[in-house]
C-alpha cells in the first residue's frame, strides 16, 4: 500500500470522526447543515452519513421542516449504541458509572465496600457491577469495556499497578485484575481519570493542572485532549510535593507532603467522617470549621501557586473538596494571588465541573474516547 493510499484513508477516517463529533455534538442534523458548518462538500458528507448509518452509528429520523426546497433527512447519532463502565476504586468504596456515546450520565451509583488484595474483592466488585448493570439497563452486547481507575502509579507500558500505597499494592499486573471481571478492562490513575472528564472535548486545545483533593491528593496534567504521563507514569503527583520541610507526616513516610495538609481526611475528619457535614458547618460559620478551612485553605494556596509557576496554566480543583470549591473559589483565589509573584489579574484557579463520580465518568470516558477515535 502506498503513502497516498494510506493519506487518503488517514482523511477519510478523519472526517468520518469530526462528522460523528459533529452530530454527537448538535443532536439533530441534516447533510446540508454538516456540509455548510464543516466547510465540506455535500457528497462527501452523504457518503460519510451513509457510510456511519450502515454501522449503525448514526440514524435517520424523518424529515427537517422546509426552508424552500426539498426536506432534508433529519440525522441523530444512535448515542447508546456503545456504552462503558467506569469503575472507581478506593480504600473503602467503589463508585460505578455507566455512560453512553456522547458522555451521558445513565446511572451512578456510589457503594461501600472497604478494599482487599484479593480475588474474592474483585469478583465480589464484578457482581455488584453485574447487579448495577441490571439495574441500569445496561446490555452486555453494548459494552466497550470497564475503564478502572485506581489511586496508584499506572504503568501503562508494562500494565501494571506499580505501586498504590493507599491500597496496599505493588507490581500488580493488569490481569491479575482483569480475569475477575466479565468485559475488557483498562486501568486509569484516579486523578488522571478526573482530569479526562473534566477536559476532554471535541476540539480541545487547552491546557490544565487537574489538582485532585479526594482523601489522597493527586494531581494530572491535560493538554490538547491528551493526558501528559510522563516518562514513569508519575507526572502530577503533587500529593507528595514538599510544602513544608520537615513538616507533618504523610502516609507514603515523608515528612511535609502536601496530602499531609490538604487530604479531604481533614476536613471530613473534624466533622464526624462526613464531607458534607463540615462543609455545613462552613457555610453557617462555625468558628472551628472557618479556622480549619483556614488553614487548610492556606498550604492549598502554596501548592497552587507553585503548580502554576511551573506550567504556566489554569488549575482546577477536583475531587471530593473540588466538589464543594465553587462557593469558595474567591477565597482561594485571594489566597494564591497574595503569593503570585507576577500579579496576574484573571483567576487561573476554578472548581471541576464535575462534581459527582469524576474519577469513574473519565475511566469510562477513555473507553468512549478510544472506540470514538476509530470511527
Amino acid at each position: 500500500m502506498d503513502k497516498k493510499t494510506v493519506t487518503n484513508m488517514e482523511v477519510k477516517k478523519q472526517n468520518r470522526n469530526r462528522v460523528f463529533r459533529y452530530i454527537c455534538r448538535n443532536g439533530t442534523v441534516s447533510n446540508p447543515d454538516i456540509s455548510y458548518e464543516m466547510n465540506m462538500s455535500l457528497p462527501t458528507v452523504t457518503q460519510i452519513t451513509k457510510e456511519l448509518i450502515e454501522k449503525g452509528l448514526v440514524e435517520e429520523r424523518g424529515e427537517l421542516k422546509s426552508t424552500g426546497g426539498r426536506r432534508a433527512k433529519a440525522l441523530s447519532a444512535a448515542v447508546n449504541v456503545r456504552q462503558a463502565v467506569g469503575l472507581d476504586i478506593t480504600r473503602n468504596h467503589i463508585s460505578l458509572v455507566l455512560t453512553n456515546l456522547t458522555g451521558e450520565i445513565l446511572k451512578y451509583e456510589r457503594i461501600y465496600q472497604p478494599y482487599a488484595s484479593e480475588d474474592a474483592y474483585y469478583r465480589k466488585v464484578n457482581k455488584k457491577l453485574e447487579d448495577f448493570l441490571r439495574k441500569s439497563g445496561g446490555e452486555q452486547e453494548k459494552l466497550l469495556g470497564i475503564g478502572i481507575s485506581i489511586p496508584g502509579i499506572i504503568d501503562l507500558d508494562r500494565e501494571l499497578i506499580s505501586d498504590s500505597r493507599v491500597l496496599g499494592l505493588e507490581m500488580v499486573s493488569f490481569e491479575s485484575v482483569s480475569r475477575c471481571f466479565s468485559y475488557p478492562c483498562f486501568f486509569l490513575n484516579d486523578a488522571n481519570a478526573g482530569a479526562y472528564a473534566e477536559g476532554i472535548r471535541p476540539e480541545g486545545t487547552e491546557q490544565f493542572f487537574y489538582l485532585s483533593l479526594s482523601n489522597t491528593v493527586g494531581g494530572a496534567v491535560f493538554s490538547r485532549n491528551e493526558l501528559i504521563q510522563g516518562k514513569h507514569f508519575r507526572c502530577g503527583e503533587v500529593g507528595h510535593m514538599t510544602v513544608v520541610a520537615d513538616g507533618e507526616t504523610c502516609y507514603c513516610g515523608k515528612k511535609g507532603c502536601l496530602d499531609a495538609y490538604c487530604s479531604a481526611a481533614i476536613l471530613s475528619g473534624a466533622a464526624g467522617g462526613k464531607l458534607e457535614n463540615f462543609f455545613s458547618a462552613l457555610e453557617r460559620e462555625e468558628e472551628e470549621a472557618v479556622r480549619i478551612w483556614d488553614r487548610y485553605t492556606s498550604y492549598l494556596a502554596i501548592a497552587v501557586n507553585n503548580i502554576h509557576m511551573v506550567l504556566d496554566c489554569d488549575i482546577v480543583l477536583g475531587g471530593y473538596v473540588g466538589s464543594y470549591a465553587e462557593a469558595y473559589i474567591q477565597d482561594i483565589w485571594d489566597k494564591v494571588s497574595a503569593r503570585n509573584t507576577f500579579g496576574e489579574s484573571i483567576p487561573f484557579v476554578k472548581a471541576c465541573r464535575h462534581t459527582v463520580g469524576a474519577a469513574a465518568l473519565g475511566a469510562a470516558l477513555k473507553l468512549i474516547e478510544d472506540f470514538v477515535r476509530q470511527i
